[in-house]
């Protein structure tokens, strides 16, 4: 039942028939001071239009971007506890959780194990495969992800798999396309063998528990998600290969649209420029990139407190219509001036183009190259950035950065060499050998593998295990302190503990039951399993604009409301939402396919293509599956 207090007035409201309109109980049952039922159905009306009012405009910011996600969720309990549809307790209850603090424990132990080495140890001998042939490389490549994907978040394992799968694709001249898909793809379905797979089974699994329902194990899910994995790599090796789409990897230049010059430029004697810091010049703010400075036999990249001397040679980019233009005013004279793709000043003053790559947990995300300081930092200079398709090749500086995106930097040999081992920064090439403690690695993997198997032989409750196997990274100085805090993603878990308090949100106030009753009406001719299946077709299509763990937490509440109005289990109905959240892969808005979206020159359509069979497919596994596992009948 759910309670209404006003003032101290309690009101009960009763369960809502499926095709009746709702109706509040008699004033005769309102305790203590009576409310008329007019001004009780205007207030409950009221918080239902709140709620759902705020459920657009949350769905409308997640899927803008404008605002970051943490932002949104923080400002949606704001709202709902200003003007009381939850109370202050219920707002935050869930930042305390044990959900949250075994997710945090994860992140821990997951970054540990992969900072240090081991992983990439392991890539490393993966980008040695012998030569083969496109099938032969899905054959193992899939199984291998999705088998780390079930333990281990699917963004970070993608991130650490695209270097050495780029290396195969050159040795064994493939087209990357081929062969990335199918490994972010597998990463994403190789989250549902298991609660730890991704952030989404863990947060309804917490939320399952909070409602009474079910406390899931970690190895609830495996048989649904090892049949999902082998319907996977059954359809990708047969109808997605041929529909993955092959495309060669052209020149950078090409790729990026990069059409302007660079040129090197001597500051002549009385030149305006004398004196003036570099990055504050007249040639700086008339929109030239400064790529380094000649000075005598020095060859050097020019930081904060830099300042032009004379007779300075100085390597710039720009337009060459503006250098023409600027030419006079300052005082230079023009050296040289040549395209990018001729032999060119670059290769004499020894400096290489290369791709990098933004990962989604990067620092670098939502800041501007000038605001992280880029150039300083990594001792590169941004030349154009690629976003899902679209290039910036113009005020570059003032861009501000996402996950995801492809940047084509310039910098000599040995800052490409300094970027391994950075997680700020994927570079996109032959991937060494890292000299990290290996030996720590494998204790930290030691003990994940002891917290699971405490677990699934129930010596300790899930969340101690996990808080535990962390904490004991933190005592073998595997990693320290400060830095398991700096590792985990604090955004991730202020969205599901958000969510999961905009799920009470709904509760108190009927919108879950108000959404239950029409999702029911339109679906009740297919019965219980078809309305099922309509909670499952709504969390796929809500997951294109939102996240896959705050889909299901908005879905999650509607659809246990509408079991317990079935008279079914509402466990079946939690676990096709969590799952169907996990599969779909219909656009590249998924994390993991934003960050192959670039290295493999995909396209919107692309994603479609692929995925959307694959989902619905995968969708039909679910809806068969589930109430086997997890029966409707109560």
């Amino acid at each position: 039942m759910n309670w209404l207090e006003r003032e101290g007035k309690k009101v009960q409201l009763p369960k809502l028939e499926l095709k009746n309109q709702v109706n509040l109980l008699p004033c005769a049952q309102v305790l203590i001071q009576p409310l008329s039922c007019a001004k009780l159905h205007r207030l409950h009306n009221m918080e239902i239009a709140i709620v759902l009012g705020l459920l657009v405009l949350a769905i409308v910011l997640f899927s803008t971007e404008k605002m970051s996600v943490d932002v949104v969720t923080l400002l949606l309990l704001v709202v709902l506890a200003t003007t009381g549809v939850i109370t202050a307790r219920e707002a935050f209850e869930a930042f305390s959780s044990d959900f949250i603090i075994m997710l945090a424990s994860i992140f821990v132990i997951t970054h540990t194990i992969e900072s240090s080495g081991v992983l990439d140890a392991l890539s490393d001998k993966i980008s040695k495969t012998k030569t083969a042939k496109t099938f032969g490389v899905l054959v193992w490549m899939m199984p291998f992800t999705g088998l780390l994907s079930a333990f281990m978040n699917n963004t970070t394992l993608t991130a650490l798999l695209i270097p050495p799968i780029l290396a195969i694709a050159k040795r064994s001249s493939l087209s990357p396309s081929l062969l990335l898909m199918p490994m972010a793809f597998a990463s994403i379905i190789g989250g549902t063998c298991s609660l730890l797979g991704t952030s989404t089974n863990i947060a309804v699994s917490g939320y399952l528990a909070k409602e009474g329902i079910h406390s899931l194990g970690i190895f609830d899910i495996t048989p649904i998600g090892l049949v999902l994995m082998a319907t996977y790599l059954l359809y990708m090796l047969t109808v997605g290969k041929w529909l993955l789409p092959e495309r060669k990897s052209s020149e950078l230049i090409e790729n990026y649209k990069v059409r302007e010059y660079m040129s090197e430029v001597k500051i002549l004697p009385g030149s305006k420029l004398i004196g003036q810091s570099v990055y504050d010049s007249s040639i700086a703010n008339s929109g030239f990139i400064i790529l380094s400075i000649i000075r005598g036999d020095k060859n050097f990249y020019p930081y904060k407190n830099s300042h032009f001397e004379e007779n300075d040679l100085v390597l710039i980019k720009g337009n060459v219509k503006d250098l023409l233009a600027v030419k006079d005013k300052n005082g230079i004279d023009i050296v040289a001036d040549i395209l990018w793709n001729n032999q060119n000043i670059g290769e004499k003053r020894n400096l290489q183009l290369r791709e990098v790559l933004i990962p989604v947990k990067s620092e670098l995300n939502g800041q501007t190259v000038k605001s992280a300081d880029f150039r300083n930092r990594f001792g590169l200079v941004v030349v154009a950035i690629n976003r899902i398709g679209h290039n910036f090749t113009q005020k570059i500086g003032s861009t501000e950065l996402r996950g995801g995106d492809l940047l084509l930097v310039q910098g000599t040999p040995e800052k490409f060499v300094n970027l391994h081992g950075d997680h700020e920064l994927i570079y996109l090439d032959e991937h060494p050998v890292s000299p990290k403690k290996i030996k720590q690695g494998i204790a930290a993997i030691s003990l994940f593998v002891g917290a699971v198997l405490l677990t699934t032989f129930k010596v300790l409750p899930i969340d101690i295990a996990f808080v535990a196997a962390a904490l004991g990274t933190v005592l073998l100085g595997i990693i320290k302190p400060a830095d398991a805090y700096h590792k985990i993603d604090w955004r991730m878990l202020v969205l599901i503990a958000g969510m999961s308090a905009f799920g009470t949100a709904m509760k108190n106030s009927g919108a879950d039951a108000f959404l239950a009753r029409h999702v029911v009406l339109l679906f009740e001719g297919f019965g219980p399993s078809g309305i099922m299946f309509g909670f499952m077709l709504i969390t796929v299509l809500l997951t294109q604009p939102m996240s896959n763990a705050a889909a299901a937490l908005v879905v999650l509440p509607i659809a246990l409301q509408s079991a317990e109005q079935l008279q079914v289990s509402p466990l079946a109905f939690g676990i096709a939402v969590m799952l169907s959240a996990s599969v779909s892969i219909i656009t590249p808005f998924e994390p993991s396919c934003i960050l192959i979206y670039g290295p493999g020159k995909y396209k919107f359509i692309d994603f479609i293509k692929v995925g959307g069979p694959l989902t619905l497919v995968l969708m039909g596994i679910i809806y068969f599956l589930v109430p086997i596992f997890f029966p409707l009948n109560i």
